[in-house]
């Protein structure tokens, strides 16, 4: 196939596919990253250390100009532009060290998609070697690339003539099958920008439900998916000693079952310790690369200093953590959790959604922003997030939920939503909800001890809710009982209620009534 000027122009560079200890070594050379006591590389970004999602453009051609939801999420650019920034970001790479990555997307081989990174610096290449499927030798000679990208840090776009934001940009073409990232050295755009074409490609074209999520299988081969932006617990709770990783953070749902995108992990940092991540915690060692980490004077990770960011980071190959499943595939699945970050303090820890609920709160995606995930965000913020992952879809979010609540009916998965946010009071009043509860109350869930425990509704939301858990203080499954001043809970949780209302109003004309009955009270109020 034709892969255009990029490979043409940059196909001679010398870096093509250095295995990650020789990349190490060139990004140590360099002097871009330094060697930590765990064996992994820790690297800066630079100014941007989480994604920046107002700066990130999709090419309006004939061939989304009716498809892609177009408006502040998926932000039009047009062709002319491309090829002017395209041009000048291969100019300016003609002087300079280019390590080209090879890798592909989608664990199932009937979705395989070729990725071809040419990479400005090795950290880069480094990156997307932990995070896209890794090709076995044989499938290097005759490899061809479906989609290509074009990452250079250092290189900025100017505004007034390119028609973007500011200098840094994230460019999806669909046409060419290409995508430039420039003016950030943040590694999360690299793998995003592919999520992205995933979820225009595999919803549209191949009947696929591409998810933001993470997903684990249990010994008796039920396997179970965690929704949620960053932050909220994915890729935590995904890793659980007593089941399999398939992976922690991009998945495909096709009628055969469940797959993993990647062939790594990307993992927040902060506050990570032996005792509350185990699995993660040791799989920070060499081929790992850790971001924006502060280190001691012996090199020594510091993960509970946020000087530089809130969002710092590790990369890794799946093979890292101890008990990945080898061909990240999974089966239909048994439960789905979505995992909310509630910075309010109102919404139980663990919940059961019939159908109707779970439409309404996958439509709605409500979390919290986490402080240093996305440039500018200092402290959390509520935020909702159609379908958990809004920034990275380029259909209308309809099309997704849809498919997911098509599946639940089809195979009578369960629902529960679950709260890692704030208990006892809001964000600066009440606490984070023990990592240690959250894991106790989904194990309760995989091993079925929820059964037989009678469940009952709560609050504004209806939620279902479990009068008991073993190993759960009973007082904190209903979140008013932790509160000090019951008012002030009645208050927040109706001020809660009417933030999911406002923001389902741009849902509503779409929206069956069974689904809008599965929301809050407010929603039916004349």
């Amino acid at each position: 196939m034709s892969y255009g000027s990029i490979h043409e122009s940059l196909k001679g560079k010398k870096y093509v596919n250095l295995i990650p200890s020789e990349l190490e070594k060139h990004i140590i050379a360099r002097g871009e990253g330094e060697r930590t006591s765990t064996g992994a590389i820790n690297i800066l970004t630079g100014r941007f250390t989480g994604r920046s999602p107002l700066d990130k453009f999709i090419v309006r051609d004939k061939r989304t100009e009716n498809h892609v939801d177009w408006g502040e999420i998926n932000q039009a650019i047009s062709e002319e532009n491309f090829q002017t920034i395209r041009k000048n970001m291969l100019s300016f790479m003609e002087d300079k060290d280019v390590y080209i990555q090879d890798g592909y997307t989608c664990a199932d081989t009937d979705y395989h998609l070729n990725i071809r990174l040419f990479a400005q610096y090795p950290y880069s290449a480094l990156f997307a070697n932990n995070m896209f499927l890794r090709l076995k030798e044989e499938q290097r000679a005759d490899f061809e690339a479906d989609w290509t990208i074009l990452c250079a840090p250092e290189f900025q776009a100017d505004p007034k003539e390119n028609g973007t934001r500011q200098g840094n940009f994230t460019i999806v073409n669909f046409s060419s099958q290409e995508v430039l990232i420039g003016g950030s050295g943040y590694t999360g755009e690299i793998k995003k920008s592919i999520f992205s074409v995933l979820n225009y490609i595999l919803p549209q074209y191949h009947d696929v439900l591409s998810m933001h999520c993470s997903a684990n299988i249990g010994s008796r081969g039920d396997t179970s998916i965690f929704f949620g932006l960053s932050g909220t617990g994915k890729t935590t709770l995904s890793a659980d000693a007593k089941r399999r990783l398939i992976g922690d953070d991009e998945h495909g749902w096709s009628k055969y079952g469940v797959f993993n995108f990647e062939g790594g992990c990307y993992a927040k940092c902060i506050d990570l310790s032996a005792e509350k991540e185990p699995e993660i915690y040791a799989a920070v060692k060499q081929g790992a690369l850790l971001e924006n980490v502060i280190l001691d004077s012996n090199n020594t990770p510091n993960y509970h200093d946020a000087t530089i960011t809130q969002n710092t980071r590790v990369s890794y190959p799946i093979h890292h953590i101890a008990n990945a499943k080898c061909d990240s595939m999974g089966g239909v699945p048994s439960n789905i959790f979505f995992l909310a970050c509630d910075a309010f303090g109102v919404l139980p820890p663990i919940s059961r959604l019939h159908t109707n609920q779970a439409m309404y709160h996958f439509i709605s995606g409500y979390t919290a922003k986490i402080a240093g995930t996305e440039d500018g965000i200092k402290e959390p913020v509520a935020t909702f997030s159609a379908c958990f992952g809004a920034p990275f879809l380029p259909l209308h979010p309809f099309k997704y939920a849809k498919m997911l609540g098509e599946k639940i009916e089809e195979h009578n998965v369960k629902v529960w939503l679950i709260n890692t946010g704030w208990s006892g009071g809001a964000f600066g009043e009440g606490s984070r909800i023990s990592l240690k509860y959250t894991r106790r109350m989904i194990e309760a869930v995989h091993n079925k001890e929820l059964e037989d425990i009678p469940f009952h509704k709560f609050g504004a939301f209806k939620l279902c809710v479990p009068s008991h858990i073993e190993g759960v203080p009973k007082e904190i499954l209903e979140p008013r009982n932790t509160w000090n001043d019951k008012d002030a809970y009645d208050k927040k949780e109706m001020a809660l209620v009417e933030m999911y209302s406002k923001n389902f109003k741009k849902f509503e004309a779409l929206t069956s009534e069974n689904v809008l009955a599965g929301g809050p009270m407010a929603l039916n109020l004349a």
